[in-house]
């Protein structure tokens, strides 16, 4: 098993597990991935089943015992917090002749092609679904890097329907939009290795309020999956000792189409009156 997609394997596992042992995996994924580094006896007591059950658990996802399961943890936790530098230093970045031989679009579209083809299908559409739902207010925040793709989903949202925003840089404007967050909102989180602390508290804010959640992260998973109710991870291999958000990228246009498809008239015309107003301001040369 692929040890950087042990929260995602979990995920994908959930309808077929029973009842006894999806109750061990949602107590994994809620507190992922320190839960995973309980004793057998806590971990059951957590998540209110027998200690057999937890290792029936761990066996159905192809680990031979608890041990083997923590090691394979471990192993991601590494993978987890790597940063370019450390990468860099890792054989097979751009000087080791095997890596010089493998080119962009081989790499690339792996990647595109695994990350499409992993895609919870309930969490696509349940993304497409609360974003093209005209009766709610999308707020989107990316981070270092990763706002420029919250920007580049949200600029088309604003093409198609009312109510999209992004998440303020400075202070007291952000703090006015996370204090007006309530059931209506959906806040959509770019939140990628290396995690940034601020995604996960404006999360948990988000949630209590009342808000739903669309997450856009890793196959490592951020912790902001614990109160997500959309995850869509995507691979991140490239080959350079930067992450790739190729195939968040096409994540990105998949739910882009999801929703101009749904909102099908409507859409239309709400991308016409933007058209008209830009003409109106001379904003495009014609």
């Amino acid at each position: 098993m692929d040890s950087s997609a042990l929260a995602e394997e979990i995920r994908q596992k959930l309808g077929d597990l029973s009842p006894a042992e999806r109750k061990v995996a949602r107590v994994l994924l809620a507190g992922y991935p320190s839960a995973g580094f309980e004793t057998v006896a806590v971990l059951a007591e957590r998540a209110g089943v027998s200690a057999p059950t937890v290792i029936r658990f761990v066996n159905r996802l192809g680990y031979r015992g608890f041990p083997d399961f923590q090691a394979a943890l471990r192993t991601e936790l590494d993978e987890r917090h790597a940063s370019p530098l450390s990468l860099y230093a890792t054989p097979g970045y751009g000087r080791e002749p095997q890596a010089r031989e493998l080119t962009a679009d081989q790499i690339l579209g792996t990647a595109v092609t695994r990350t499409l083809a992993e895609l919870p299908p309930h969490d696509l559409e349940r993304a497409i679904q609360l974003l093209a739902d005209s009766k709610r207010r999308i707020t989107l925040a990316g981070g270092r890097f990763t706002h420029l793709l919250a920007q580049y989903l949200g600029l088309h949202l604003m093409q198609l329907r009312d109510d999209v925003r992004f998440l303020p840089d400075r202070h007291v404007e952000r703090t006015a939009v996370l204090t007006t967050l309530s059931r209506r909102d959906v806040l959509v989180v770019f939140d990628y290795r290396r995690y940034e602390a601020d995604k996960l508290v404006m999360a948990q804010m988000a949630q209590e309020q009342g808000s739903r959640i669309v997450l856009f992260t890793d196959t490592w998973l951020s912790p902001v999956t614990q109160h997500a109710e959309v995850v869509l991870p995507s691979q991140v291999t490239a080959p350079s000792p930067y992450d790739s958000f190729v195939p968040t990228l096409a994540v990105t246009e998949t739910i882009v189409a999801g929703v101009l498809n749904t909102l099908g008239e409507n859409a239309r015309r709400h991308l016409q009156a933007a058209e008209e107003a830009a003409d109106r301001a001379g904003l495009y040369r014609r």
